[in-house]
């Protein structure tokens, strides 16, 4: 099913056989070891892409003695995915979920190695909704089914008391239940002005986009759901990480850099994702900086769209260590989250076992020593947190 655009269940089925093929084509690239390889960076036109971008405006990469072609744009997750799998580019920002799917379920050998950015994604919904039961007998877009966006909208959904289906759209809905609906999220905008769904959650700068020409409204920020949860994450070839050490650390070393300059220079990171900027994003300037820097308490707390007023975070924020705790709640999470296709991987996923296997954090925490330590972005030098959800 699918609402405008976007893969449906008959594409689901489709880039899974791909990412089966593509398991293959890792596993044979492993036996080819290479000097010198080029970054061919993947992404979509989102701001979570952000820290891979500068790295690469700034000539990052290149100051760590890499070669680094033009970034790849693509429109959706499953395009993205595909490149990946197929190893016409090997470093992406992946949605975390994700990576989960690709490695246990399509068994393909690739790793977290950071993060990419915290929060940055919210649930934008048409103007007249003005609650979360206002969505009953309605439709909802969701990016992709292995997503946080997903994982957080259906907790926020059954705690309402509403029931998640996934229906054709041209069938009926009971009041209490929401149709869910994957859909690119450059199709979200046009999906929510033609009024085909009813909201959607995504990442920056599409909630932005959809505030600055009054077709819809945040009704919650994800950060205000889950603090400073990660969305997309730094995804690279095992074999890569495995056979190119001093590669993948130059990789890792440009992305953090990028996220440490990002952090003190919103207005600079949005004039380079800019259409008239770098041009890494058909964004305007204007969007990317409410997107990068818009979360004013007094307004969005009085819409409902922010509950957690004493939490220190931003609409979006920058720090590249992938802490444990966060996976393995999501792992658990995702146990209990609705999705197409079949789901019998995630039963024998053990969330301990998860976090130290599927994420890699060895580069990342050189690349954070070098960089100033763990104050240079806010964390604990322990590299330790506790998980704080709250509905």
């Amino acid at each position: 099913m699918c609402v405008n655009c976007g893969i449906n269940r008959r594409d689901f089925l489709k880039l899974t056989s791909t990412l089966s093929a593509g398991a293959l084509l890792g596993l044979s690239a492993c036996h080819k070891a290479v000097a010198e390889q080029p970054v061919r960076v993947g992404y979509l036109a989102i701001t979570d892409a952000a820290p891979l971008l500068v790295a690469h405006s700034r000539g990052l990469y290149t100051a760590e003695g890499l070669t680094a072609e033009q970034p790849r744009l693509f429109r959706s997750w499953a395009q993205l995915s595909e490149a990946f799998l197929a190893r016409q580019v090997n470093v992406v920002h992946m949605l975390m979920p994700a990576t989960i799917w690709i490695r246990y379920a399509r068994k393909f050998p690739a790793k977290v190695v950071a993060w990419n950015h915290t929060n940055g994604s919210a649930l934008t919904v048409l103007p007249e909704i003005s609650s979360v039961l206002d969505l009953g007998g309605k439709t909802v877009a969701i990016p992709f089914w292995y997503s946080v966006h997903n994982v957080l909208l259906q907790r926020v959904l059954r705690e309402a008391g509403l029931t998640v289906v996934t229906k054709p759209k041209e069938a009926a809905l009971a009041k209490n239940e929401v149709n869910l609906a994957i859909l690119p999220p450059a199709d979200m905008i046009s999906a929510l002005a033609n009024k085909s769904i009813a909201g959607y959650i995504v990442a920056e700068p599409f909630n932005a986009v959809a505030e600055n020409l009054k077709i819809g409204k945040i009704l919650r920020f994800s950060g205000d759901i889950w603090r400073d949860h990660a969305c997309c994450v730094v995804f690279m070839h095992e074999d890569d990480l495995r056979e190119r050490k001093q590669w993948s650390q130059a990789v890792v070393n440009s992305i953090v850099s990028a996220q440490a300059w990002s952090r003190d220079n919103r207005p600079g990171v949005a004039e380079i994702l800019s259409k008239d900027g770098g041009k890494y994003t058909p964004h305007a300037k204007e969007v990317l900086d409410r997107a990068l820097g818009y979360y004013d308490p007094t307004f969005y707390g009085s819409s409902g769209a922010i509950h957690h007023l004493d939490w220190p975070i931003h609409r979006i924020d920058f720090q590249p260590y992938p802490f444990p705790s966060y996976t393995q709640e999501l792992v658990k999470f995702l146990k209990e989250t609705r999705v197409e296709g079949d789901t019998s991987f995630l039963a024998g996923l053990e969330p301990g076992s998860i976090a130290t296997d599927l994420v890699d954090t060895s580069f990342v925490t050189r690349a954070i020593q070098a960089t100033g330590g763990a104050a240079t972005f806010g964390i604990p030098p322990s590299f330790t947190r506790s998980e704080v959800i709250q509905i």
